[in-house]
């Protein structure tokens, strides 16, 4: 660290070329070795050789129906192993795989479709198809049937290639398609060390479903690049469940949202006992969260800060001890600093997050938007929108976003695509949408209306049809009037501090 709020401490090792992302994360395991535990009512395991091989064979069935190098492929996969066979096998012969949430509503995946123009639609893992898309589609005996295909050979390149693309909310409150190159995944080896503590023997259980991006990158594809063990969860909801898969199934690490924790804890912590650690992301953990679960398990948690466009690069380890109060330190190999109106600020200052505009997990861009994409740069820096402080150490403390967007449970959510379906609502007059502090450590996505009447059914029925669950409100306040600023703009950040 310098006299500013600069990290810059060794770059991270060029990424290696000809490369294929699919190729890269398939090669470390042993054939025989579990590469997967699909823990349900019963116990599904893939060796290596078994993923290698359904990779490979539904590549060469995405070839055989015709489809070619940059096509897109929208996934709409729930939570079933197809999720990452197809994602990979799509990224192996140069389609352009987009992972979805499996929460979206119909109309929300016929925007995506009318932007995106996929070559193919895929649905399995109990989402069926959606008529008249107007695309393609495949539906769940299509994409086991990719499988029985002659296996294809991955296509080697460029490293700075498009690879495939992720769905995040926006600020103007339209959902944006975020391009990643071959090279993001590479990347993530900074997050081995510098946060994961990540090892070839490793068992690594994450909480999340396979459609999640924390669960792709944090609990698939960083323990097979290592040639580790991924296991993920697809029975019923329980909260008291994970203790007992930690037990049963030997897990070394287990990787959650911070809610995954506060539910762990208030049902009380047991099974843990032989866990090397938990990892948490998405939002900061409570501070009553965490120190709940280390009391009760005795168990440190490594915690990370990070954003759909270039993944974690702020985290905790066991190499990097936790400060209390932090989100962690920057990991080695990035390039990272704290940025004022003139440039970057004395240590323990506020200012934006930014990133090296050459960090190898930045994104390509955002699809077909050239002006929000420039807007995101200030000449090497790629700015985040959180504002920080760090340390002469190079610990970030996380302070907020400089604009209004939400969190809800790990998902960044406009408050203005929220609010523009309060509003199709007859007789909603005004309407706003915050996050509150409905108990201690527990915050959730109110809406605020002003109406003549309680409309909180109607709003209820509405945010159902037209936004996934979680960009739903948790509560509705019907209210006199909005918080108005001078320029005649809602003051979200009133609304922040609301008390029923």
């Amino acid at each position: 660290m310098t006299n500013l709020s600069v990290f810059d401490q060794g770059r991270a090792a060029p990424c290696p070329e000809p490369f294929n992302l699919t190729r890269y994360i398939l090669d470390a395991g042993a054939d025989d070795a579990i590469a997967l535990e699909v823990i349900g009512t019963t116990t599904e395991r893939w060796r290596y050789a078994d993923l290698r091989d359904a990779v490979w064979r539904t590549a060469g069935g995405l070839l055989d129906m015709g489809l070619v190098k940059d096509d897109r492929l929208l996934l709409r996969i729930g939570n079933d192993a197809a999720f990452p066979v197809v994602f990979l096998a799509a990224i192996a012969v140069g389609v352009v795989p987009v992972p979805t949430s499996a929460l979206l509503t119909d109309i929300e995946v016929r925007r995506i479709v009318a932007e995106l123009n996929p070559a193919l639609v895929a649905f399995a893992g109990g989402l069926d198809p959606i008529p008249d898309l107007g695309v393609p589609t495949l539906d769940a005996k299509g994409v086991a049937q990719l499988r029985t295909s002659e296996p294809a050979d991955p296509v080697m390149g460029a490293a700075d290639r498009l690879a495939y693309m992720i769905y995040t909310s926006g600020t103007s409150g339209k959902p944006r398609a975020v391009m990643h190159a071959h090279r993001a995944v590479w990347a993530r080896r900074m997050m081995w060390q510098g946060w994961f503590g990540l090892r070839s023997d490793d068992r690594m259980l994450h909480a999340g479903a396979f459609n999640w991006t924390y669960t792709l990158g944090t609990g698939l594809l960083d323990p097979w690049a290592i040639g580790a063990t991924a296991m993920v969860y697809t029975g019923p909801p329980d909260r008291s469940v994970w203790g007992r898969l930690v037990t049963e199934h030997k897990a070394t690490i287990f990787a959650a949202s911070p809610g995954v924790y506060r539910q762990i804890v208030e049902t009380g912590a047991q099974g843990f006992d032989k866990l090397r650690h938990g990892l948490s992301a998405g939002e900061k953990m409570p501070a009553a969260v965490l120190n709940a679960w280390q009391q009760q398990t005795g168990k440190p948690v490594f915690e990370a800060l990070g954003m759909s466009e270039v993944s974690t690069f702020v985290s905790s380890s066991p190499e990097t001890p936790p400060k209390l109060g932090t989100s962690g330190r920057v990991q080695q190999g990035r390039r990272v600093a704290v940025l004022g109106e003139d440039g970057p600020v004395a240590p323990d200052q506020p200012g934006v997050l930014a990133v090296s505009k050459d960090d190898p997990g930045l994104m390509l861009g955002y699809l077909d938007q050239p002006t929000e994409t420039a807007a995101k740069f200030r000449g090497d820096w790629f700015v985040t929108g959180d504002t920080v402080s760090m340390d002469a150490e190079g610990y970030v403390t996380y302070l907020g976003r400089d604009d209004d967007m939400l969190n809800a449970g790990g998902y960044r959510v406009s408050p203005i695509e929220v609010e523009a379906a309060m509003l199709a609502c007859d007789g909603v007059l005004q309407a706003a949408a915050a996050e509150v502090e409905v108990r201690e450590g527990v915050r959730v996505i109110a809406g605020f209306y002003v109406a003549e009447a309680d409309l909180e059914t109607m709003l209820t029925e509405i945010c159902a049809e037209t936004l996934a669950k979680y960009k739903r409100p948790r509560m509705f306040v019907k209210m006199d009037a909005l918080p108005m600023g001078a320029n005649n703009k809602v003051q979200r950040k009133a609304l922040r501090s609301w008390k029923s």
